[in-house]
């Protein structure tokens, strides 16, 4: 019988790798979870926990979701305010994949009785949004999309 060989442990990386968008002649919204994200605060120490809610539309290119999560976890050691780091992301994503549109939504835990959301948003120059599909008055909307 023969034993399976470890693997290399994942490792965080400051990095985000893409891939070719296969439908870049539309605009589709890509809407990624991260309900783990860890990093901590910059003057006390502690840990902060936040869900992190990227949404993007794609021009040429996508980022590789494995990427994205190792990407995530390089803030696991750093101290950073929550309105920094949740516009790091958003920075991060549009210098790597110059999307149409991209908004990262952190949503933070409790912290001394204060809930912190911070959202922040990138439009392409020269991009228009399409009208927004509802699909809760047809009773189709899943609910546990957040």
């Amino acid at each position: 019988m023969s034993e399976r060989q470890s693997s290399q442990p994942s490792q965080p990386q400051t990095t985000l790798d893409t891939f070719a968008n296969a439908h870049p002649a539309r605009d589709y919204l890509i809407h990624i979870q991260i309900p783990e994200f860890t990093c901590h605060c910059p003057l006390t120490g502690q840990p902060d926990f936040a869900h992190f809610t990227i949404e993007y539309i794609a021009d040429d290119l996508c980022i590789e979701l494995k990427a994205l999560k190792m990407y995530m976890w390089s803030f696991r050691d750093i101290g950073a305010f929550h309105e920094k780091v949740t516009n790091d992301v958003l920075d991060k994503i549009v210098a790597t994949i110059a999307p149409r549109f991209a908004r990262v939504t952190a949503r933070w835990n409790v912290r001394g009785g204060i809930y912190t959301n911070v959202v922040a948003e990138h439009q392409a120059a020269g991009w228009t949004a399409k009208p927004v599909v509802d699909l809760t008055r047809f009773g189709l909307a899943n609910p546990a999309a957040v």
